[in-house]
């Protein structure tokens, strides 16, 4: 089970990098295919709601795998 834990938390460390390139190339992509004028700048701002909230989700999966990677979660509390 420790070990199961460690490859999870290298999982989470590459996850939360990922997702955030994935998220911003999606947002430009989206943005950039939006017709120029109020629509353009309604998406942009629907997008840069949706970053400001998953970039501290993301900050988390980091931490979080760092943590199992470190073997934090090796002895949990009864």
């Amino acid at each position: 089970m420790k070990t199961l834990k460690k490859i999870l938390g290298v999982v989470w460390i590459v996850l939360g990098p990922a997702a955030m390139v994935f998220m911003a190339w999606q947002a430009y992509d989206k943005i950039s295919k939006a017709e120029a004028g109020v629509a353009q700048t309604n998406t942009a701002l629907q997008w840069g709601i949706i970053l400001l909230i998953f970039i501290p989700i993301a900050i988390g999966l980091v931490i979080f795998g760092r943590y199992a990677l470190a073997g934090e979660y090796d002895e949990l509390p009864d």
